[in-house]
């Protein structure tokens, strides 16, 4: 008999005993006709004690594959074993999914500037404050999963505040290759959970508005691995993806932008190491003429590129983080990719 108790989870009108699992929709705000807006959430309180967690997606409408990691999590793992509580969000902003937009769709509000909410200020805020004060304060940790915008796609990496010593712990047993560090933008929910002491990493991988298969198993390995590190999962072990490395938030980023309107060319993808000098990509008008080319202006590394090949001049073309000459020979001895 463990000397620690297994405890109840407890929200605003309900409560999940130790070894009950609870599925619910939950009412976080109202339509224009007065009807109920709900959010889908699966409670399962394991029969041993140990740390409560979160797993959120589908903070941004559009972003699906996170919606598949966080249902089977909640519906086809095993939880006899389980020691603590999973909290399962799967859907955050029902609007924008229900209209399958980014944001909700009043007033076009990006729910992932509004925690943790005021329960007497605008739409998102309230939507916001439900969230959090239910189902986010009572946790310990939490991974909100993400991906690019539409046109877009990004490689799978980790973001956290690595200046916070649960938010570090938390990125590091992920186990992704890269781990942008920075504290994000202000009403960000993994930003101003983790400054209430409950760390929170972001998740980002692929492109809005589809599921892709490898990079949801890629991730669920990862949920297992942080199952591991906290002893929620005691039969697993942690993950350790055979290379990391992280981008500090003083490392030089930028999104290289067309000079020029067209059609797009790229010669890299998401995740790929290009050296300085190198062509990233070209940019051609219908007549395959008046070719404008793209360099890399430092090496680095392509967290993020263009899925949609058209463009204005200005457009984003490629989200390129800087690597240092360290990071570089990791990356290349680990994916075998070498500068010619």
């Amino acid at each position: 008999m463990t000397a620690q108790q297994a405890e109840a989870f407890t929200f605003d009108g309900g409560r999940v005993e130790p070894g009950e699992t609870e599925e619910l929709r939950y009412s976080v705000s109202e339509t224009y006709l007065g009807d109920p807006v709900r959010i889908p959430v699966t409670i399962i309180n394991g029969p041993e004690p140990g740390p409560t967690a979160f797993l959120s997606a589908a903070i941004h409408g559009d972003e699906l594959n996170g919606i598949e990691i966080v249902r089977e999590v909640a519906q086809e793992w095993e939880h006899t074993e389980v020691c603590g509580t999973l909290v399962c969000l799967p859907v955050l902003n029902v609007p924008g999914f229900t209209a399958q937009e980014r944001y909700l769709p009043i007033y076009e509000r990006d729910l992932n500037r509004a925690f943790p909410g005021r329960e007497d200020s605008t739409s998102s805020n309230r939507i916001a404050y439900q969230i959090y004060h239910n189902f986010i304060e009572p946790c310990d940790f939490g991974l909100d999963f993400h991906t690019s915008t539409r046109g877009r796609t990004n490689m799978f990496h980790v973001r956290a505040d690595m200046d916070d010593e649960g938010a570090a712990r938390l990125a590091r047993a992920f186990g992704t290759n890269l781990i942008m560090a920075g504290e994000g933008s202000e009403g960000m929910l993994r930003r101003e959970a983790t400054d209430d002491g409950i760390p929170t990493i972001t998740l980002e991988m692929g492109e809005a508005h589809r599921f892709e298969r490898e990079l949801i198993d890629h991730a669920l390995e990862g949920v297992r691995s942080v199952f591991a590190e906290y002893g929620i999962y005691q039969q697993e072990t942690v993950r350790w993806p055979g290379w990391q490395t992280t981008i500090e938030k003083r490392d030089e980023k930028t999104w290289l932008r067309a000079d020029a309107g067209g059609i797009v060319e790229m010669f890299y993808e998401r995740g790929d190491l290009v050296h300085e000098g190198e062509t990233i990509c070209r940019i051609t008008n219908p007549f395959m003429a008046d070719e404008t080319t793209v360099e890399a202006p430092f090496t680095g590394v392509l967290v993020g590129v263009l899925e949609n090949p058209v463009v204005y001049p200005g457009n984003p073309l490629c989200h390129f983080i800087k690597i240092e000459e360290m990071q570089e020979e990791i990356i290349e001895e680990r994916t075998g990719r070498t500068h010619e």
